[in-house]
């Protein structure tokens, strides 16, 4: 009876090496590594509250709205399940805002073109996707016009800078190509468009973005 209990032991302990032997022979699929550069295109749409202010008048709280597109660019470093990066981007625009018959005249201002330079701080809670948080410099061209009595137009196109804010998802599709999505918040700042004897206006610039893209990683 023992020589049994004794074979049956070495028997079952041959099976357990055999297994652990199968089991570091087997391959292991590699998590993804978000390390590395990047660039790629985006699309989306901006709205907001523009608010233009004039010295003979109440402020203008103008609804704003449009499509954006463009470009980005950016590296990424992994540190186990964190991602720290930097990211550029440069849009086109088409967000804008206006209102009719302010005392016969109507004031516009749009947002023509507008860039960032932001940190990313990111989180992989799996593998293959990406949760993060992001912010940094925002700058831009916005051109006001305000039209005065018919014919006379007075319009200004300024370059800005400011700030942007938000977060975004990332999820990898292969090894090469990622799709995401991101919200910004973007603030170019209270400034004067124009100024002409007693007439001064200041337009004040704040608006969202919601945006998709596609990147290739190098």
């Amino acid at each position: 009876m023992k020589q049994l209990i004794v074979a049956t032991a070495l028997v079952l302990a041959a099976g357990a090496a055999h297994a652990a032997d199968v089991m570091q022979e087997a391959p292991v699929a590699a998590s993804f590594d978000w390390s590395g550069a990047y660039i790629g295109v985006n699309a989306g749409g901006g709205f907001g509250k523009f608010k233009d202010s004039i010295s003979f008048g109440p402020r203008l709280d103008m609804t704003a709205s449009g499509f954006l597109g463009g470009i980005q660019a950016g590296y990424n470093w992994q540190s186990g399940q964190m991602i720290y990066g930097v990211e550029t981007d440069f849009q086109g625009s088409a967000v804008d805002a206006s209102v009719s018959d302010f005392f016969g005249f109507t004031p516009k201002t749009k947002v023509d073109w507008f860039g960032t330079l932001r940190a990313r701080i990111g989180y992989t809670p799996i593998d293959r996707f990406m949760i993060y948080g992001t912010g940094g410099l925002a700058y831009g061209q916005v051109k006001t016009e305000f039209p005065f009595f018919g014919p006379f137009m007075s319009s200004s196109s300024k370059t800005r800078a400011g700030w942007t804010v938000g977060a975004g998802a990332e999820y990898a599709i292969n090894t090469n190509w990622t799709i995401k999505s991101e919200y910004l918040y973007t603030d170019l700042g209270n400034s004067t468009a124009f100024s002409s004897g007693p007439i001064t206006l200041k337009s004040d610039v704040a608006f969202h973005t919601v945006r998709v893209g596609l990147n290739y990683k190098f």
